[in-house]
Parts: C-alpha cells; sequence; structure tokens
C-alpha cells in the first residue's frame, strides 16, 4: 500500500496548533448562526445538537487514531491529544448551553433532568468521565501516573459509547446519522478486542521478511 507523504517534522507544532483553530471553528459558526437568527427550528435546542455532535465527532476520530496506525501505517498519534480535548470542548460547550441557554441555571430541573431522562443521565456520566482525561492530557500527567495513565484514558472507549447513546436516546426515531454513530463507535470497541492478535500476526507475518533482507544484506 502506498504510503500518505510524511509531513516535515518542523511542521508538526504549527499543525497541532492549526488543528485546535480549525476544531473549534464549528462551534464559532454555529454561534454567530443562532446569534444571527440563522439557526432552524428552536435555536437554542439546534446550538446544543451542533455542539453535541461534534463532540461525537472529536470522540470519534480521537479513537480512530490507533486503528489507522495499526490497519494502514499512517501514523497521526501526534494529533491525539488535541482532538480529545476538543472533544472535552464540545462536551463542556455543549452541557454548558443546556445549562445556560436551555435551562437557565434553574438547578432544581437539570437535577431532575439528569435523574428522570436516561439519556441525560449517560449524557453527565460521559462528561464526568471525561473531566479526568483532559486533566491529565499533558505530558506531566503521564510522566507522574506511568501505567495507571493508559489505564485512565481507556475510559474514552466507555465515553464515546455513552456519548453515541446519548444522541440516539435524545431522538424519538433513531435514523441513519444515529445509526451511524452507533456503529463507529461499536467498530472502534470491537478493534480493541481484535488489536492484539491482529498484530502479534502481523509481526509474525514479518518475520520471516525481515530475515530474509538481513541475509541478503550479508
Amino acid at each position: 500500500m502506498a504510503k500518505l507523504p510524511a509531513l516535515p517534522k518542523r511542521f508538526h507544532s504549527a499543525s497541532v496548533w492549526a488543528l485546535y483553530g480549525l476544531g473549534l471553528c464549528p462551534a464559532l459558526v454555529a454561534f454567530y448562526l443562532g446569534a444571527t437568527g440563522q439557526l432552524p427550528g428552536n435555536p437554542v435546542k439546534e446550538f446544543e445538537h451542533l455542539l453535541g455532535i461534534w463532540a461525537l465527532r472529536f470522540l470519534v476520530a480521537t479513537l480512530a487514531i490507533t486503528p489507522i496506525r495499526d490497519l494502514l501505517g499512517v501514523n497521526w498519534l501526534r494529533y491525539r491529544r488535541a482532538l480529545g480535548l476538543l472533544a472535552f470542548y464540545y462536551v463542556a460547550m455543549h452541557f454548558l448551553a443546556y445549562f445556560l441557554l436551555d435551562q437557565v441555571l434553574n438547578i432544581p430541573a437539570i437535577i431532575a433532568d439528569i435523574a428522570r431522562r436516561p439519556f441525560i443521565t449517560i449524557g453527565m456520566a460521559g462528561l464526568v468521565m471525561l473531566i479526568p482525561l483532559a486533566l491529565t492530557s499533558n505530558n506531566w500527567s503521564i510522566r507522574r501516573l506511568g501505567s495507571r495513565w493508559n489505564q485512565l484514558h481507556k475510559l474514552a472507549y466507555i465515553i464515546a459509547a455513552a456519548g453515541a447513546l446519548h444522541f440516539a436516546m435524545s431522538v424519538k426515531v433513531i435514523g441513519l446519522e444515529q445509526m451511524t454513530y452507533l456503529a463507529l463507535v461499536t467498530l472502534l470497541l470491537s478493534w480493541r478486542l481484535v488489536r492484539k492478535p491482529y498484530l502479534k500476526r502481523k509481526r509474525q507475518a514479518a518475520a520471516p521478511r525481515e530475515r530474509s533482507k538481513d541475509a541478503v544484506a550479508l
């Protein structure tokens, strides 16, 4: 398989910051459309929806980095932290839109919603689990936590599943869009189950070729 051209190392940092900038553009566009009365239907609900759907997209993109590297040999690991933090920012904005614009700081109504409406309960659980991941998405935490960091960040798969369920349960009729995200998250979760056997077979298949190359070199 032909490999994609590699980005020169001197552009890596700039490309990560560019991802942050581009990643926040949908939120800015949604806010502008809402502020100028260009969102259809209930503008507050539509604004919430747009923020939520982008949160789910960034969650899926974050989890897709590993299988893309494993299956296609494309290493975009440098972007995984940015994608994960963008997912957190959008989840936080999605909640704030609900908290400030939808419920207008009505704490009792929010607590009642969380307790009585399962899709909101699941969404809040996803937000709570995402907070420690966002707080530890830095080099200091990686060094400090060691192997525990990897264990903690496996919560991202549960959070993505919670996000897809939250989205599907928030509508009266599950359509193609909801089914697509449920399917994507299911595939990403399934990959975790087969990843180790796949990589083991891949290494075993590559070993004879490497020995042949060494023999030719000698």
